[in-house]
C-alpha cells in the first residue's frame, strides 16, 4: 500500500519529539511490511493545507495524520469528504478518537499496528454539514472551553490544569438557555444548561468516549437548567462513570437531531471536537454510519501486533473496503 503521513510537529507529544528520527523510524516500519511510505512534517500554520493536499491525492492507499485531537478531527473530515482512508497517530492531550478506536496511545506503538493494517468502515457525524468525530456541544462544555482558553498554557499538563480551573469556574456560574429540539419527529422545548451530541453513545469511562465507532447512532445528552450544586453532582457522576444515572440528564440514541435556540445571544459558541465554533440558531446533527474509512489492523495479525478493531466493530467483523493503490 502507498501511504503518506502528515505530522503536525506543534501537536501535543510531537512538540518534544525528534520528528525527523520519528518519521525515519515510521518509514522503516512501514517499508518492512511492504508499504511505500512518504511524509510531511509541518507546523500548525501549515497543517490544514498539507492535509487537504494529501487527502485529495488519488495515488494513495491511505493517509496518516499525527498530532493532537484538532489535527485528527480536521484530517477525518477531509478524508470523509474525499473518500481517503485515514490512519491515526495519537499525539494529543486526550486522544479521544484514538481511545474509541482502541488504538495504542504511544506514538511509537501505533506505527506497527497501522503498518500492518487494512481499511475498515467507521462512523462520522456532522453538524450543519461540518463533520465531527467526537462530539458537538453547547452550554456547559462550551463555557468550560472558553474559560480554559482564556488561560495561558504551553504544555499538556498546563492545558490540563487550565481545564480543571475552567471546570470549577463553570460549576460556580453555569449557563442556562432556551432550546427546542426535535428527535425522530417529536419536538420539545426546554430550558437547559447543556446539550451534547456524540458520535455513538458514550461508554462509562470518565473521559466520555464511546466503546464503539460502528454503532451507527448518535448519543444525545440534554441536561436541565442547573444550579451550581447540580453541576457539581453532574461532574461527580461523570468522574465515577455514572453519567447515565444522573437524574437531570436525558440520554438517548438517534439517527439525527434538530436543535434550535430561539434566544441566541451574540457571540454564542458551540464546541466541535474540543474547538470553539460560532453557534448557529438552527443546527441539524446527523450520523453518517460507516462513511469514514479507517486504517485498522489486519484481523489475522500476529500476537505481537494484536487486533484492536474489535472495539470499533463492537465485537463483529466490519466490511472490508479495498484499498486504493498507486499504479
Amino acid at each position: 500500500m502507498k501511504i503518506h503521513a502528515v505530522f503536525n510537529r506543534d501537536g501535543g507529544t510531537f512538540r518534544t519529539t525528534d520528528m525527523e528520527a520519528y518519521a525515519g523510524n515510521a518509514e522503516r516500519i512501514f517499508s518492512e511490511r511492504g508499504n511505500t511510505f512518504s511524509y510531511d512534517i509541518v507546523g500548525g500554520d501549515e497543517i490544514e493545507e498539507t492535509l487537504k493536499r494529501a487527502s485529495g491525492r488519488d495515488d494513495l492507499g491511505a493517509m496518516l495524520a499525527g498530532g493532537g485531537d484538532g489535527t485528527i478531527s480536521l484530517a477525518a473530515g477531509l478524508c470523509w469528504k474525499n473518500g481517503m482512508p485515514l490512519g491515526v497517530i495519537p499525539a494529543g492531550t486526550m486522544n479521544l478518537f484514538a481511545r474509541a478506536l482502541g488504538m495504542p496511545l504511544d506514538i511509537e506503538a501505533a506505527l506497527p499496528v497501522l503498518a500492518s493494517g487494512k481499511v475498515r468502515d467507521c462512523d462520522i457525524a456532522s453538524a450543519n454539514g461540518k463533520s465531527f468525530i467526537h462530539q458537538y456541544s453547547v452550554g456547559l462544555h462550551s463555557r468550560m472551553v472558553r474559560v480554559r482558553n482564556s488561560y495561558q498554557f504551553r504544555s499538556k499538563f498546563g492545558k490540563m490544569r487550565a481545564s480543571m480551573r475552567a471546570v470549577f469556574q463553570t460549576i460556580i456560574d453555569p449557563p442556562a438557555f432556551d432550546s427546542v429540539y426535535r428527535i425522530e419527529g417529536a419536538e420539545e422545548e426546554r430550558r437547559v444548561s447543556a446539550i451534547s451530541v456524540s458520535n455513538n453513545l458514550f461508554s462509562d469511562d470518565p473521559l466520555l468516549y464511546p466503546s464503539t465507532l460502528s454503532g451507527g447512532e448518535l448519543g444525545v445528552y440534554i441536561a436541565d437548567a442547573m444550579r451550581p450544586a447540580g453541576v457539581a453532582k453532574l461532574v461527580f457522576d461523570i468522574l465515577r462513570g455514572k453519567l447515565r444515572l444522573n437524574e437531570e440528564v436525558q440520554a438517548r440514541g438517534a439517527d439525527s437531531v434538530e436543535l434550535s435556540f430561539p434566544k441566541l445571544p451574540k457571540r454564542a459558541s458551540a464546541v466541535m471536537d474540543g474547538e470553539l465554533t460560532p453557534l448557529e440558531r438552527d443546527v441539524t446533527v446527523r450520523m453518517h454510519a460507516g462513511e469514514l474509512k479507517i486504517l485498522a489492523p489486519d484481523e489475522n495479525a500476529s500476537e505481537e501486533e494484536p487486533s484492536w478493531f474489535s472495539s470499533v466493530a463492537g465485537g463483529q467483523t466490519a466490511t472490508e473496503t479495498p484499498s486504493r493503490r498507486s499504479s
